[in-house]
């Protein structure tokens, strides 16, 4: 066992964290009353996107065919191991860049460590998987900030740049488009048994540690211009934020949606955090479930931590789960 493996095993980081990875996301609805009040009457013409539907980067034009790109993203721990969670936290936060077609350049660390209580090694391992995927990710890391905390927190501040022409956003949605998911659903369940069990489950870790880099340059090459990645608010939230900003209508096939090994186990055996139950009755009032069971209808509003891209369009091995409809009364309908 390595450095990492033996310290993960002495200390179970998920166990001094009142919550765990995306599923800590302060809830949408009590968000999006927040920051109500902060978005400009007017934007400026160089601020390409911003708050106004909740996309997941900023993006400022700053020469005519090129724009910067500034995202920031960090939570407790999702696993006990603090290498992969590391790696996790950072494949998340370079996430929000490939989001918005954009690629990451540099990044910086944002730690929170309880030193009275957890060894500043397994600090060390948690930065040294950030840098392995951030490197992986042909982005630098430049240093950081930090902070002694109650709770282990970590993630990252990016700055990326983009193509203003190209760029991939919530409210380009049109009907008639496929929406195509590029990773398996399942995260959040599979994590909430693991913080309760201590059972890893290596399909998720491989899952949440994949970059969407690949997918996101797949979306541009296609010509596609509307997808989000799905994170904290489940696929459902995040896709009702598309289909609103869009002013269209998202029809899911439930049937076609692809999920993770053991989630609908976990989810049968009451492994729901309570982020997914507040994602289900967020988008409740504006969806049409039909006959389609809670089971399903948790799995689909499950939070994910560094889940797969959203794309309105095809994307070459990812399964099409649905697609986009002129607008209706609902603005999601799961069949």
């Amino acid at each position: 066992m390595g450095e990492s493996g033996a310290l993960g095993a002495t200390y179970r980081l998920t166990q001094y964290a009142h919550g765990g990875g995306c599923a800590c996301k302060i809830p949408p609805g009590e968000l999006e009353e927040v920051v109500a009040g902060l978005i400009d009457a007017e934007r400026p013409d160089d601020l390409l996107i911003g708050l106004d539907d909740g996309d997941d980067a900023a993006v400022v034009r700053i020469q005519g065919d090129r724009a910067v790109v500034a995202t920031a993203d960090f939570f407790t721990p999702v696993v006990d191991d603090p290498y992969d969670w590391g790696r996790i936290a950072a494949a998340n936060a370079l996430s929000d860049v490939y989001a918005v077609g954009g690629v990451p350049v540099v990044a910086v660390n944002l730690l929170g460590w309880p030193r009275d209580t957890l060894p500043m090694e397994l600090a060390r391992e948690v930065l040294r998987g950030g840098l392995d995927v951030a490197r992986e990710a042909r982005c630098h890391v430049a240093g950081g900030h930090s902070v002694d905390d109650p709770e282990p927190k970590y993630g990252m501040a990016v700055t990326g740049l983009a193509d203003p022409g190209r760029l991939l956003r919530l409210d380009a949605g049109r009907p008639g488009t496929p929406l195509s998911l590029t990773k398996p659903l399942g995260i959040g369940v599979l994590n909430t048994r693991h913080k309760a069990t201590g059972e890893v489950f290596p399909e998720a870790v491989a899952a949440m540690t994949t970059l969407n880099a690949e997918a996101s340059r797949a979306a541009l090459e296609r010509g596609h211009r509307c997808a989000t990645d799905v994170t904290g608010f489940g696929l459902l939230g995040h896709l009702y934020k598309m289909a609103r900003a869009s002013g269209v209508t998202a029809v899911v096939d439930s049937a076609a949606v692809p999920y993770l090994e053991g989630a609908r186990e976990a989810v049968r055996a009451g492994y729901v955090s309570g982020g997914t139950r507040r994602n289900l009755a967020w988008v409740t009032p504006h969806a049409d479930f039909g006959g389609v069971p809670e089971e399903d209808r948790l799995l689909l509003a499950d939070a994910q931590t560094s889940g797969g891209l959203l794309v309105a369009g095809e994307v070459p091995g990812a399964p099409v789960v649905g697609e986009l409809i002129a607008r209706g009364p609902d603005a999601l309908v799961v069949r």
